[in-house]
């Protein structure tokens, strides 16, 4: 009698590697090669930089060149002493672009990381952000070095800009002086804010509290009165004539003007205008921290706008 043939036993599949799904928020891998830096400041690069353009034999026999020529011609057309002196400056000049070349490398490679790790939309060049408030009309000229748009962090949709105005002048002898004014700026727009205040203003304080109430009398502007002293005595609060004050107080809740005393960035302000919000802090802020400093702090303004509007 013929055996049966045997089968032996399936074996059962193994059950596939669940799939690394990062939690919301996580930074895109990066495309850099593994072990690259990456920047935490605009300065963070530059050294590197700065080798890389005079490593290999190219760069340094074109330098060694450059120098020897104005050496040689400061001492043929001059003397001796005139041809040290023109080697001297010639390197020196060459060391001055270099780092200003590799400065501006840097910078590039902080805000393109910074870019990546926050999914953000990036252009470096000059460009334009809309006119919607006071900050953004000043000057003769305005105008972006660097833009960076999407979800910032803090979670507010909105853009990250270098931001820049001028102002020029000319004094009685017909000589034309420029003054530029340096501002890292959040823009983002808030419509359901518009039909519940027209403008709210959180300024920087330049004046003394005692000359406010003379001051007031000339402004179009109401001020906006609170109960914190420490933040009096950094700010001053306006919104605009028309507005009812009562929904501009409640927008300064006690937390709110917690926030702004203990744990808004350094020299943060705000604008409102017809639901546009522009924070800003002064001068062009190139570091990881500064920059999320300035993020989250619009991106609470903007929710205590928010709430208090759709309430």
């Amino acid at each position: 009698m013929a055996e049966e043939p045997t089968t032996a036993p399936e074996t059962p599949p193994e059950p596939a590697a669940a799939a690394s799904t990062p939690p919301p928020g996580t930074p895109p891998a990066s495309s850099e090669p593994s072990g690259a830096t990456i920047p935490l400041d605009a300065d963070d690069t530059r050294a590197q930089h700065f080798r890389q353009m005079f490593s290999g034999p190219g760069p340094m026999i074109a330098t060694i060149l450059f120098v020897a020529g104005a050496g040689v011609a400061g001492a043929v057309l001059v003397g001796p002493g005139v041809g040290a002196a023109a080697a001297g400056g010639a390197l020196l000049l060459l060391l001055v672009i270099a780092w200003v070349v590799a400065s501006s490398r840097a910078e590039a490679d902080f805000f393109r990381h910074y870019a990546q790790g926050h999914s953000l939309r990036l252009e470096i060049g000059r460009g334009s952000l809309p006119p919607a408030t006071p900050l953004l009309r000043r000057g003769d000229r305005r105008y972006t070095k660097c833009k960076l748009s999407g979800a910032l962090p803090g979670g507010q949709d909105g853009t990250l800009a270098l931001y820049t105005y001028e102002d020029t002048d000319t004094d009685s002898e017909g000589n034309r002086h420029t003054t530029y004014m340096h501002f890292t700026v959040i823009y983002a727009e808030l419509p359901e804010v518009a039909p519940f205040i027209e403008e709210l203003y959180t300024q920087r304080r330049v004046g003394f509290r005692f000359l406010d109430g003379a001051e007031d009398i000339f402004r179009r502007r109401q001020r906006v009165e609170h109960e914190s002293e420490v933040v009096d005595k950094r700010y001053e609060i306006f919104c605009a004539a028309n507005d009812d004050m009562n929904r501009a107080r409640q927008i300064l809740s006690p937390s709110f003007l917690a926030w702004l005393q203990d744990h808004s960035p350094e020299a943060f302000a705000f604008e409102c205008v017809a639901g546009v919000l522009v924070c800003n802090v002064k001068g062009h802020k190139k570091s990881k921290a500064e920059l999320d400093s300035l993020c989250e702090g619009a991106s609470a303004v903007a929710r205590r706008l928010r709430e208090e509007a759709l309430e």
